[in-house]
């Protein structure tokens, strides 16, 4: 009699602490780690969010995040990106998006993405990636593209902005092993200073201030284009080229692209560098 209680003792002790096992889920350390936090933030998306007027995640469609309307592909497809996916360019490649009214309207402004390039010596003179076009200029209202450095792995990075009838350019020159790997480009401009900044991975490398630039007006704006520049779209963008044998196609990887309506703080720009390359 007495094994058979100590035997039912231990039966309704077992069925206890599978009962209270139960009760709670496994323990995972993960859950309970700190979160990241880089300059007060802690994910990409919270940087200056009230002033993100698009992004460009390029997570398998060419929807643009803000205002949920998407672009249209010729040639391009998409690869590993640093964050999630990215657009893989490819020649004779490239994406058109209707700017939005918040973009047409810029005055200030911030653009930012990530490229991981093929070197321009192998491509041509330039490799186009991010602009918005112009419709009777040889350039865009805004132009970005890499120009032959002289090596296989420098280059440099130049940019054209129109504003009303006058222009500028910006340029960061011997940018080092800008080729085969993932580079943060970021370009800002403060209509108030009328100054622009170049940064590369998080780092202010060139700084210009063009005497009373003021707030931006594009000129004659059409399309932005993604992975070339806006004369080598077929049909072109512009009525002033219809191509450019020195001009190519970004073959390469294109991910996470930004615009914002101010021109960001360096801590900003920082931080979104260190998150998205963390994948936050």
């Amino acid at each position: 009699m007495k094994t058979l209680k100590n035997k039912l003792a231990l039966v309704i002790c077992v069925l206890t602490a599978v009962g209270v096992s139960s009760c709670y889920e496994k323990f995972d350390p993960e859950s309970y780690a700190p979160s990241v936090t880089i300059g007060g933030f802690t994910a990409s998306n919270e940087i200056a969010q009230p002033n993100l007027v698009a992004h460009f995640p390029f997570d398998g469609d060419y929807v643009e995040a803000v205002s949920k309307t998407a672009g249209v592909n010729t040639g391009t497809t998409f690869a590993n990106g640093l964050k999630g996916q990215a657009m893989k360019g490819a020649q004779k490649g490239y994406i058109l998006f209707e700017p939005t009214a918040a973009i047409l309207g810029l005055k200030s402004f911030t653009m930012t993405y990530w490229v991981n390039s093929q070197s321009t010596t192998a491509a041509g003179g330039i490799i186009g990636l991010v602009g918005l076009s112009q419709k009777n200029g040889f350039w865009g209202n805004i132009e970005t593209f890499f120009e032959n450095g002289g090596t296989n792995t420098d280059g440099i990075f130049k940019a054209h902005i129109q504003n009303g009838k006058a222009d500028t350019w910006v340029t960061k020159e011997g940018i080092v092993n800008l080729y085969n790997s993932w580079t943060h480009i970021a370009l800002s401009y403060d209509a108030t200073s009328s100054t622009f900044n170049v940064y590369v991975n998080g780092s202010k490398t060139a700084t210009s201030t063009v005497a009373k630039f003021g707030e931006l007006k594009w000129n004659n704006p059409g399309k932005m284009v993604f992975g070339t520049v806006q004369f080598q779209t077929t049909p072109s963008l512009t009525s002033e080229s219809k191509g450019e044998p020195w001009a190519s196609y970004l073959t390469g990887l294109l991910d996470e692209v930004r615009i914002y309506n101010v021109a960001l703080k360096d801590s900003e720009v920082d931080a979104l560098v260190k998150l998205e390359s963390r994948g936050k």
